[in-house]
């Protein structure tokens, strides 16, 4: 608010916009507020003293209010008309405009709505929380009938920026809304041009559609718009999304993938391959292919013989990432012996020495003991903890004194 009456102090235009006007109507709370205004780049660092130039060129800066603790930043944008968009991603010229044309050259009727929060309204233009909206393109419209309609032509809209075939999906999916059929239309039409957009940015939306608890949906609607081939690097195909449903309200986006990919029919006991292509196609970052990786592989062990294993297996494998997440997705497949797992993993929960106690011995012990650390230094400190696992050493005497019979026979 602070931004805007300063604006407006000073003789411009000013409006919050986008994203932040759709969730205020829809009764959400905005994760943030965007600015919209008829400044110049170069007016709004005269009038803020703490600017960034984020995009100037395209009329976008970050201005920050407050310090410390009540430092905020916030967008803020000059009204602009955009030129043709060459490499599928930014306007190659800009005009700095009107507020009705920057409305128009926005992506979706949802997105291209002003509110201006100083003036005071009734009827149809009043906001919920006060002010005034603005709408140029029927986007309160589309709002009240739950559809996310392109502004204007959508093949148009789509040939600017193809991302926003994605964008579309993850709105319809996050806020239980219809994709208007024109939109789709055109979405399905040209989804194989998702390939010219970088994979960093299509990896960034994946991301913001699974770490949603609509990721399901999400996914149901890029099958259906022909999206997830070109997304994935992989042939279209129709499938099960019962295992993302599993996971509920929050998951991680590893794990997500893992249950994504185990919906699609990877084999748990070869997912290189499948792993390697969505690193590629979604840029995945060294944690979250680890993550991936993991899950399946966990499910792997549970689909196998992990029950008949042996104490410290079973507490070592329980106790390690990812363990929680594979038996999830398992229980998708087999709820009884999920249910057996999971009572297993109480049980040693319970036992003298717990699923995952702090070590008795650890490599600095050995070493003060006169021990030299060599290749069998690790398998020896590996025996140990294992025998502790299993409740055969329960304190550090009795560990220590293992540690000395295995150096013999090991020669540390």
């Amino acid at each position: 608010m602070g931004i805007v009456r300063t604006l407006r102090e000073a003789g411009h235009v000013a409006y919050f916009a986008g994203g932040c006007v759709r969730d205020e109507l829809l009764g959400l709370a905005p994760s943030d507020y965007d600015v919209a205004t008829d400044a110049t780049p170069l007016r709004l660092k005269q009038l803020f003293p703490y600017t960034n130039e984020v995009g100037a060129s395209f009329g976008v800066m970050l201005v920050q209010t407050g310090r410390g603790a009540d430092k905020v930043i916030n967008e803020v944008a000059t009204f602009r008309a955009d030129g043709t968009y060459t490499d599928k991603r930014r306007p190659d010229t800009v005009t700095f405009s009107t507020p009705e044309a920057d409305a128009r050259r926005r992506d979706f009727t949802m997105n291209a709505l002003f509110l201006d929060p100083l003036a005071e309204a009734t009827g149809g233009d009043a906001s919920p929380l006060g002010g005034r909206v603005l709408d140029f393109v029927g986007g309160r419209a589309d709002l009240a009938s739950k559809i996310v309609r392109a502004v204007g032509d959508a093949e148009r809209r789509l040939a600017e920026d193809h991302l926003r075939a994605l964008r579309a999906v993850r709105l319809a999916s996050r806020l239980g809304f219809q994709i208007e059929q024109g939109t789709a239309d055109a979405i399905r039409t040209h989804a194989s041009d998702l390939g010219g957009v970088s994979r960093e940015r299509i990896g960034d939306e994946v991301r913001k559609m699974l770490a949603h608890r609509t990721r399901a949906d999400a996914v149901r609607t890029l099958n259906a718009l022909a999206l997830d081939a070109p997304t994935l690097h992989e042939q279209p195909l129709e499938h099960s999304t019962a295992r993302l449903e599993a996971l509920g309200e929050r998951a991680s986006t590893g794990t997500a993938l893992a249950a994504w990919a185990l919906d699609r029919g990877l084999d748990a006991a070869a997912p290189e391959a499948t792993i390697a292509r969505w690193r590629r196609a979604l840029c995945l970052s060294n944690e979250e292919t680890a993550e991936f990786g993991g899950v399946v592989r966990h499910l792997a062990s549970l689909r196998g013989d992990w029950i008949r294993r042996g104490v410290a297996v079973q507490k070592r494998s329980a106790s390690s990432s990812w363990f929680g997440a594979a038996l999830v997705v398992f229980g998708v497949e087999d709820a009884a012996r999920s249910c057996a797992i999971r009572n297993r993993v109480e049980e040693l929960t319970q036992t003298v020495s717990g699923l995952s106690p702090t070590p008795l011995v650890n490599g600095d012990d050995l070493v003060a003991m006169g021990m030299k650390p060599g290749p069998n230094f690790k398998k020896l400190l590996d025996e140990v903890y294992d025998a502790q696992l299993e409740d055969r050493v329960r304190d550090q005497g009795e560990a220590r004194a293992l540690a000395r019979e295995l150096a013999r026979t090991m020669g540390v």
